[in-house]
């Protein structure tokens, strides 16, 4: 799956990589699975797979204890991490079991790219093109300097405004 979307996710300037626990000359050969199971193709995937030693995985929390292979070693998780420059935005930890969705990755980093640097929120089951939310910090100077449509403030039991909506900006108005 992530050898499809790498080019839309190199069209939204993110680059993938894989960390693998196994050695190179297997990711050769696993990479070679995968593309076929695919119907792809290639002998190579897309982005690069760093092999690692378990240093990595462990020092990062990735082993999951109940998950063990073939031999009863505890099985690496499969974790995504998300990081803006070397700050970490994000980070899903699944069990060895469990496969990622990756609408969802798409769907979250694209409320980050949306809402970086720009003082909005996407609001609890937010999708493209749903109204999001103005953090406190923005005024509504910025609003309209920026050309942000139909503000709403809604109503609450403390009657504070804090809470106010604009139509979603273009980049978030559509899946990548």
């Amino acid at each position: 799956m992530c050898h499809r979307l790498a080019p839309t996710f190199a069209g939204m300037d993110c680059k993938l990589i894989g960390i693998s626990c196994d050695p190179v000359e297997s990711h050769r050969k696993w990479s070679l699975d995968v593309l076929a199971n695919a119907g792809l193709d290639g002998d190579e995937l897309a982005f690069p797979i760093i092999a690692d030693d378990r240093t990595i995985v462990s020092e990062m929390g990735m082993i999951d204890p109940e998950e063990k292979n073939a031999q009863g070693v505890p099985m690496p998780a499969r974790a995504l991490v998300i990081l803006r420059g070397s700050t970490v935005k994000l980070t899903i930890l699944y069990p060895a079991t469990t496969g990622r969705n990756f609408d969802e990755v798409l769907r979250v980093l694209t409320s980050l790219q949306l809402t970086a640097n720009c003082q909005l929120a996407t609001p609890v089951n937010w999708t493209y093109g749903n109204r999001v939310v103005c953090t406190p910090p923005l005024t509504q100077e910025k609003i309209d300097e920026r050309g942000y449509q139909n503000l709403t403030v809604v109503e609450l039991p403390s009657g504070k405004p804090y809470l106010r909506t604009i139509d979603c900006p273009e980049p978030g108005q559509n899946a990548p």
